[in-house]
């Protein structure tokens, strides 16, 4: 068994040429944010990885070997539900909304800019579904948000994990 205690997020620092040619190995969600899982990549090797506690594994991550071995991460497609905006009843803000109510339950979600996804919940997608949202069940890989205190992956694979300083708030009521 092939001990991997390293991670490359997105490959950094490595060829193109490099990362193609790497082994791969297709996880779904549910083990890429595990810090310790064994899997078995495309040549059939064994693999036992060893992270540090908290790190997620992202599609597109490359996995280091203890002996220099290079094995390439796929998100795996998985059962998601794809949540868009109605067109017939509603905006884009709907999506918006959407997200905001799915933050408050503290969902993994995964954003991008013309549709959300969830794992399956059929009290979810009954939720937003009532909020006019087209809410399909699919198999696609899931990448949700990593958090806003441990720095997060934009869509161009980049770390954004710097302070920003100080925001100012504003806080007010509504009597809604």
């Amino acid at each position: 068994m092939l001990a991997m205690n390293k991670l490359l997020a997105q490959g950094a620092g490595l060829s193109g040429v490099l990362i193609r040619r790497a082994a791969t190995v297709e996880l779904d969600w549910d083990v890429r944010q595990k810090s310790r899982f064994a899997a078995t990549d495309s040549t059939g090797r064994a693999l036992a990885i060893f992270l540090p506690r908290g790190q997620a594994v992202r599609g597109g991550d490359v996995l280091v070997g203890e002996d220099g071995t290079l094995v390439r991460v796929i998100a795996a497609p998985q059962a998601v539900l794809h949540i868009t905006w109605c067109r017939q009843h509603g905006t884009a803000f709907d999506l918006m909304r959407a997200a905001y109510h799915l933050g408050n339950r503290h969902v993994p979600i995964e954003l991008q800019p013309d549709h959300l996804k969830i794992e399956p919940d059929h009290v979810l997608a009954d939720m937003l579904r009532a909020m006019h949202m087209t809410v399909t069940a699919a198999e696609l890989p899931f990448e949700p948000e990593g958090g806003a205190y441990g720095g997060h992956v934009t869509n161009d694979g980049h770390g954004h994990g710097h302070p920003h300083g100080p925001h100012p708030h504003h806080h007010h009521g509504h009597d809604h």
